[in-house]
């Protein structure tokens, strides 16, 4: 491939008076790492790192690496080579692993570059090829773990899929809703509150792993619950996408969705809150107690307690999907079907 032959010979100009270190990123840089080596003239060091398959997901944010860094690049220089870079979150963590470290000098080349898709916040030292922000497949890059042994790189065709996040106060008729929405554009509804009782009534692995949290009185961390929705995507194939119902509720719940959803060659289209007075929704909620017996619907200070909870923890959620352009308002009140038409108008401006 030219660009990697370019690429050989710019890097081999800048260094030719070193050994540099070579870090490729596995799995999809092994085909190019492969070939930049055939290209590359000087002599020079190898070595590769893989990450976890969450990445970001952790309290800390320290990145879990399956395969770590090099011990000895004491004082080296360190040129990264990856397969492709987007968004820029695996750029980000492998600074990050790199930090602590003692080289002399770090540099980042990449094969293939989506500039409109890049956070820029990290520079890119050498590149292969600029290309549009579309999902590749082939020369080691995969989808689903599928396709990494084609010799070309092709282009997927965009698909129809939506993924959503649904909002609303109590009352609001989120659950109503979302019946409709999974029905009209053949969505999965995933209810994080129906996810965790399921996987704890039947007792399976991550069920157990997340009592063990409940009964210490601790927080079930985000890792459980990202393993809980996977199972759930997974488990549904044929969607055309899905409305994460109870999750993400922070920043970095969001992100770590953001991040997770990446790793399915996916995404967050939009965020969605249905909005509604409170006093109605009061109303609504009173009422609604005297027919399910429910306690927290039948005390007026209670239901304005979940009021302050659900608008306190919004807010920085609000924030977030705002800063991409992804959080919209639909006005709660009114007929069902009305209502209905409002979320659809939102979602087929999507495209």
């Amino acid at each position: 491939m030219e660009a990697i032959d370019n690429m050989a010979a710019q890097i081999a100009k800048d260094y030719q008076n070193k050994v540099p270190v070579f870090v490729g990123v596995l799995n999809g840089a092994f085909m190019f790492v492969s070939d930049f080596l055939k290209a590359y003239p000087h002599p020079c060091e190898v070595s590769f790192v893989r990450l976890s398959s969450y990445q970001g997901l952790t309290s800390t944010g320290i990145v879990e690496s399956l395969l770590d860094i090099p011990e000895d690049v004491e004082g080296k220089s360190v040129i990264i080579l990856e397969d492709v870079i987007d968004t820029g979150r695996t750029l980000k963590q492998l600074v990050h692993l790199f930090s602590n470290t003692n080289v002399e000098e770090f540099k980042i080349a990449s094969l293939f570059y989506k500039s409109d898709g890049y956070n820029g916040e990290y520079s890119i030292d050498y590149v292969g090829m600029e290309i549009p922000n579309r999902f590749i497949v082939g020369y080691g890059l995969d989808y689903n773990e599928l396709g990494r042994n084609l010799k070309e790189v092709y282009q997927l065709n965009d698909s129809n899929m939506i993924n959503l996040v649904l909002f609303g106060k109590p009352g609001a008729g989120k659950g109503t809703q979302a019946g409709f929405l999974k029905e009209k554009y053949n969505l999965k509804h995933i209810s994080t509150g129906d996810v965790f009782r399921y996987n704890m009534k039947n007792g399976t692995e991550l069920g157990k792993l997340a009592k063990s949290y409940i009964d210490r009185g601790d927080l079930v961390p985000d890792e459980v619950t990202i393993n809980m929705l996977k199972a759930e995507v997974e488990k549904n194939p044929d969607a055309a996408g899905f409305i994460f119902d109870g999750f993400p509720r922070t920043a970095a719940q969001a992100e770590a969705l953001d991040n997770f959803l990446e790793s399915k060659n996916m995404k967050v289209d939009a965020t969605i809150a249905l909005e509604a007075d409170e006093n109605i929704l009061v109303n609504r909620l009173l009422e609604r107690g005297k027919e399910s017996g429910r306690s927290d619907d039948q005390d007026e200070t209670k239901i304005r307690n979940r009021f302050d909870e659900y608008n306190e923890k919004t807010a920085p959620l609000r924030s977030y999907y705002e800063n991409q352009e992804k959080f919209h308002i639909v006005n709660g009140i009114g007929e069902v079907t009305e209502i209905t038409e409002r979320l659809a108008k939102v979602i087929d401006s999507l495209g």
